[in-house]
């Protein structure tokens, strides 16, 4: 049975850093490519980060040297390292697993919210 499991959420003030966790089981976590997806309220969930299962990543324009993404295969965890966060950066944070045409796992979503 495959679990992602995501930890790390809270409550900061603006110009404050959290760091994101995903823990992976039931997964050959080598294989996978791997993300963080984030939905505000109102909003559609968007893309925040990616890293490819070659070590390719993606970011999105709004979180551009602020945020980093990276996968410890030893520990079968994803993470995403937050810094100098904003106000808008307050949403529900989601980790995703997947192999293209293949699988796609999310976690269950941990809230972030940056407020003073």
């Amino acid at each position: 049975q495959v679990q992602l499991v995501e930890s790390g959420g809270g409550l900061v003030q603006p110009g404050g850093s959290l760091r994101l966790s995903c823990a992976a089981s039931g997964i050959i976590f080598r294989l996978y490519n791997m993300g963080w997806y984030r939905q505000a309220p109102g909003n559609q969930r968007e893309l925040v980060a990616t890293i490819s299962s070659g070590g390719r990543f993606v970011y999105a324009d709004s979180v551009k040297g602020r945020f980093t993404i990276s996968r410890d295969s030893a520990k079968n965890t994803l993470y995403l390292q937050m810094n100098s966060l904003k106000p808008d950066d307050t949403a529900v944070y989601y980790c995703r697993m997947w192999k293209p045409l293949n699988t796609d796992y999310w976690g269950q979503g941990t809230q972030v919210t940056v407020s003073s």
